[in-house]
């Protein structure tokens, strides 16, 4: 079968599943709320405004990668995944159609993130905001890094084939292990993909890295997780 037609399949399956769109909507409702917050907060002589404005990608990231684990978990229940390979034989076109239903929604939400982050941080700070440049900038950082943690998440997610398991692994990662190291390393957490990609939401930085390399070390991890993924699919049995 043709890609086309299996990545049309595939974003039908992403559009009739009521827990995929709520992880959707759930990255932009919890990354403008906790950076609303943040930006609430009092920011004398802030050094950095636009981590300020956009702070809650922190947050907004867990429920990318909660949309990339569930869209792929879903075939490994019931038999999903037979049946989709008994349409599909050719398993890494059909896992390369699987990783573009789930990034392209993704961007386009990550796309929207941004922008309403970028206009609520604005709002909220004022004159002490960003400016508009680096704003965009971070609008654009906050999609491609949203939509690779949730492409991340699915290669990881196709290799354990569980989305319990890969929730279990990245949500304690991110939320406590990514800090630790960060605390007792120097700029070896910087290469990490939740602190990478998130250089581009800095004003400045004195790490390694800087906004656009940040996001291609992401992008590495990313892609590493996917082609484990194809490998995964492509080897072992249904």
């Amino acid at each position: 079968m043709p890609f086309v037609p299996v990545l049309r399949a595939e974003l039908i399956k992403i559009r009739t599943l009521r827990s995929l769109i709520g992880a959707l909507a759930a990255v932009v409702l919890v990354t403008a709320a906790f950076s609303a917050l943040a930006s609430a907060a009092p920011h004398e002589n802030d050094p950095d405004p636009l981590f300020s404005a956009f702070f809650g990608i922190s947050f907004g990231q867990i429920a990318a990668i909660a949309f990339g684990t569930t869209a792929v978990a879903a075939e490994f229940r019931g038999g999903a995944l037979r049946l989709t390979l008994a349409a599909t034989p050719d398993r890494p076109r059909w896992f390369a159609a699987k990783a573009a239903a789930i990034a392209l929604p993704a961007l386009a939400v990550g796309l929207l993130t941004g922008a309403v982050t970028l206009l609520v941080g604005k709002a909220v700070l004022g004159a002490e905001g960003p400016t508009w440049a680096e704003g965009l900038r971070g609008a654009v950082g906050c999609a491609l890094q949203l939509t690779l943690m949730a492409l991340f998440a699915a290669g990881l997610t196709a290799v354990l084939r569980s989305g319990v398991a890969t929730l279990s692994i990245l949500i304690p990662f991110l939320l406590i292990v990514s800090f630790v190291i960060g605390d007792m390393s120097s700029g070896i957490a910087d290469f990490l993909p939740d602190r990478a990609g998130q250089v581009a939401l800095h004003s400045s930085w004195d790490g390694p890295l800087g906004p656009w390399t940040g996001l291609a070390v992401c992008a590495l991890w990313s892609a590493a997780a996917l082609l484990a993924g194809m490998w995964s699919v492509s080897r072992r049995d249904a």
